[in-house]
């Protein structure tokens, strides 16, 4: 199955909408599909957002926030059960713009051994070779920082970085913290994304939802540069050649 995305008017450029209509743009999500393993997954050709992090991150409920869906992402009872990758579509009816992809949660201590490392190497292939991923929001509890596995998570998606790939460290749980607390996770966190956004979210104090769902539309809807004009192309306000001359009299016939 491959999805496809609207096609604009010829020339047109999408604007930036304001958070409330972002926000419809996020209520339209949709199950796609599920997934065990990678290559169960159908191609994508449109923009592929993945969010990632801890089994208590928050994850799920950063996602029926951001879609004002109460159980459109599964929140599983035993954190770190859930073992597949979930597939949302993002558009009007019979439209696909975008599609979110909900990786499962890690680092919970209850998970055998044996089912982290299939999970871990999963979601490396994942990140590493997902041609239709564009980008991820890494989602971190901003009293615990950036773990050593978040850490390393970073690092395998460093090289796809460097290429556009685009990443949000989204701090969850916001509500938890004073304002000057917060503004302190926020400038340690940015030393330690390398280059990626950070931004502070709360679902139960709605902070930061209109903001991530305007980042995350911009992320599906890149601006395409103006198309060159073809070679020997003349532009409108050019002037016009002048007219050949008539040859003098003495060299007609």
């Amino acid at each position: 199955m491959t999805t496809s995305p609207s096609t604009a008017a010829a020339g047109a450029l999408p604007s930036v909408p304001d958070g409330r209509t972002a926000l419809g743009w996020m209520h339209t999500a949709r199950f796609l599909t599920t997934a065990a393993q990678l290559h169960h997954l159908p191609p994508i050709t449109v923009p592929e957002i993945a969010f990632v992090g801890r089994s208590n991150a928050g994850k799920s409920t950063c996602i029926n926030t951001l879609t004002q869906q109460k159980q459109l992402a599964f929140a599983s009872k035993k954190p770190g059960r859930t073992q597949h990758i979930n597939l949302f579509s993002l558009g009007k009816q019979g439209v696909t713009d975008a599609v979110l992809a909900d990786l499962p949660g890690y680092g919970y201590a209850a998970v055998s051994r044996t089912d982290k490392q299939r999970w871990q190497q999963v979601m490396v292939n994942y990140l590493v070779s997902r041609e239709s991923l564009t980008g991820i929001v890494l989602l971190c509890d901003p009293r615990l920082g950036l773990t050593e596995l978040d850490e390393a998570l970073l690092e395998v998606i460093r090289p796809r970085v460097e290429q556009g790939l685009k990443f949000l460290v989204l701090l969850t749980k916001a509500d938890k913290l004073t304002r000057s607390e917060q503004a302190k996770v926020l400038s340690i966190t940015r030393l330690q994304a390398g280059g990626g956004e950070v931004k502070m979210f709360s679902a139960l104090k709605k902070q930061g939802v209109e903001d991530v769902a305007q980042l995350l539309w911009q992320w599906s809807h890149p601006v395409q540069p103006p198309a060159a004009e073809p070679a020997g192309s003349e532009s409108p306000d050019a002037p016009a050649a002048p007219a050949a001359e008539a040859p003098p009299p003495e060299a007609r016939g």
